[in-house]
């Protein structure tokens, strides 16, 4: 099937969406476990707990009992309600990551407290349209505390001009109610997203060519096929090359082989694949954490060309991705947000 095609559908007992691009699986999204707590982009009100020596950060309490860590903890005195937003999902047996840095989503636009100004995406490059869009925008925002920023996504570019103001409003009027929703008992104040509206949110541009839904809608647009291929470790590279990728629970190891060839430029011909190849199995499979990569033996020489491509691959990620560098033993090691639940059981 060509063309991006949005696949709304369940994967076992959990709701599910996959972004196909011209028939192969760009992106997957799958709605958190029944037990996996509070879901990413939640925010709740809690309680600061004490401040963890040595460590800068301090646990809070979260609604229904639960716990989630918070770095920027500076000025938060124990016992105070603060208002907290879940940024990524929770590894097994600790407490989510949760930030004071709250925002917003929608379609069209973020509301952003705390982060004052107007940001419009660069992907908008006419300055005409650019120049709508702010007017625009200064309209739907008029009136807001001082401290409330925004930003317009690029899905605004298409949009119907009302449509956008509406959702900016409807934005700007959450968040104004859940700043102002302070005191009490830890409590959920507003849901995080589960796949189907995340997906709805995050690939609308450019919009997609179809939407298949349905039970069968994984079976028949052959995304079932292509996340089932996600449950073994070796991915098949060009040339014969291969590229193995086996989570842990400390960090993620990334092996690469040459496979049958064995000529000079064999090694880096199969890394630069494995480099361009490393950012989507890691976005499929919902890995982050510390990566380290054994790439096939090289000369140093070649690091460097290296390097720019799996910098090159990353650059469109949304997920912050940090590059470390080479460990002495000659391994590659990058660290990767954990911005979603990873494929595990379904």
């Amino acid at each position: 099937m060509k063309g991006r095609v949005v696949v709304l559908g369940r994967l076992g007992d959990r709701g599910a969406a996959a972004l196909m691009v011209d028939g192969r699986l760009d992106d997957l999204l799958l709605d958190p476990p029944a037990d996996g707590g509070p879901w990413p982009g939640a925010i709740c009100r809690a309680r600061a707990g004490r401040p963890m020596k040595g460590q800068g950060g301090m646990f809070v309490d979260l609604p229904g009992g639960q716990r989630g860590y918070l770095r920027e903890a500076k000025g938060l005195a124990p016992g105070a309600p603060v208002l907290v937003q879940v940024t990524g999902p929770a590894e097994p047996g600790k407490a989510p990551p949760v930030s004071r840095r709250l925002l917003f989503k929608s379609r069209h636009a973020i509301v952003t407290p705390g982060a004052p100004g107007l940001n419009i995406s660069r992907r908008i490059r006419d300055a005409e349209m650019r120049e709508e869009l702010s007017s625009l925008a200064m309209g739907a925002m008029k009136g807001a505390a001082e401290d409330i920023g925004l930003i317009l996504r690029s899905a605004a570019e298409r949009a119907d001009p009302d449509e956008v103001a509406e959702d900016i409003r409807a934005m700007r009027q959450l968040a104004e109610t859940v700043l102002a929703d302070l005191e009490g008992a830890p409590e959920l104040l507003v849901d995080g997203p589960d796949a189907a509206e995340t997906a709805w949110r995050d690939w609308a541009d450019p919009p997609p060519d179809a939407v298949e839904e349905g039970e069968d809608a994984f079976e028949r647009t052959g995304a079932l096929d292509a996340v089932e291929a996600l449950r073994t470790a070796r991915v098949t590279l060009p040339g014969g090359a291969s590229l193995f990728v086996e989570p842990t629970r400390a960090l993620v190891a990334v092996d690469v082989n040459t496979g049958g060839d064995t000529s000079p430029a064999a090694a880096l011909k199969a890394n630069v694949a494995a480099a361009r190849e490393l950012p989507r199995q890691l976005r499929l499979r919902g890995l982050g954490g510390m990566v380290v990569v054994d790439f096939a033996p090289m000369p140093k020489r070649d690091r460097a060309t290296l390097d720019q491509q799996l910098r090159a691959a990353f650059k469109g990620e949304a997920a912050e991705t940090t590059i470390a560098g080479w460990t002495p033993l000659g391994n590659l090691e990058l660290q990767r947000k954990r911005d979603r639940w990873p494929l595990g059981a379904f």
